[in-house]
């Protein structure tokens, strides 16, 4: 069975989701794109990797008093598609585990540290103080752990990229202006091996997990699923406002 980074934050949110999904194949409605957000992430790649190999450190780097250079792995363009990612065959589950990584620096020893780019726009200065910041913090870690698993020597820190758009009473004129910040964070893969034992488990299991305390999307349905006095509208009935919807 192949098993996204993605899938396993979803088992981690929501056991009983991430057992629909996958065991019964049915998903959670999907959300809305980020396609700023997109945009932001691929400039991020382009400024990068104009330095990638080489033996220049990127300004922002140098800005920041880091020594990191983007690294040159062989296999570094199929880590960052997202249909392929750092990928291993666990051995423990049979599973086939892959992420796709946003960038990967090296150091002057050779010690590789995983980058991801975040894009935000808020009054507040960016951080990782939030708790729903967490799934960003597993995110890194599992991509050092599949990455270790891959032979590579990777610090327990990584490093976000993090853009906030800024919004001030300025003309738009087709500009968006951000304060990127980079943020280190120092992680510990140690959760990932059980939380696969646990996830093997689960799909084992021919009956749904019980839903996570937390879960919005549980919840909703199970709140839709006992209301048994809304009362429904048949099909072609306008709307109450007595306009059919846009």
């Amino acid at each position: 069975m192949k098993l996204s980074r993605n899938r396993i934050e979803l088992f981690q949110n929501c056991p009983r989701c991430f057992w629909l999904d996958v065991k019964a194949g049915v998903k959670r409605p999907p959300g809305f794109p980020f396609n700023l957000n997109n945009a932001v992430d691929h400039l991020f790649k382009c400024e990068f990797d104009a330095y990638r190999g080489g033996t220049i450190v990127p300004p922002r780097l140098q800005k920041a008093g880091l020594a990191y250079i983007p690294a040159a792995h062989p296999q570094f363009v199929d880590w960052r598609k997202n249909t392929k990612g750092v990928s291993v065959k666990h051995a423990a589950t049979g599973f086939d585990l892959y992420g796709a990584i946003d960038d990967l620096w090296v150091d002057a020893d050779g010690l590789h540290y995983v980058v991801d780019y975040k894009a935000t726009s808020k009054a507040a200065d960016v951080s990782l103080d939030d708790d729903w910041q967490i799934g960003y913090k597993r995110q890194v870690e599992f991509y050092q752990w599949l990455l270790r698993q891959n032979g590579l020597r990777v610090s327990n820190r990584a490093w976000f990229v993090y853009a906030n758009g800024i919004k001030d009473n300025s003309a738009f004129d087709d500009v968006l202006h951000f304060r990127t910040k980079l943020i280190p964070y120092d992680g510990s893969d140690a959760w990932v091996e059980p939380t696969l034992l646990a996830v093997k488990d689960c799909l084992a299991s021919t009956l749904a997990p019980v839903a996570a305390t937390d879960c919005k999307h549980c919840a909703y349905v199970k709140a839709a699923s006992t209301s048994g006095s809304i009362p429904t509208a048949s099909a072609g009935d306008p709307e109450p406002d007595g306009e059919s919807p846009d």
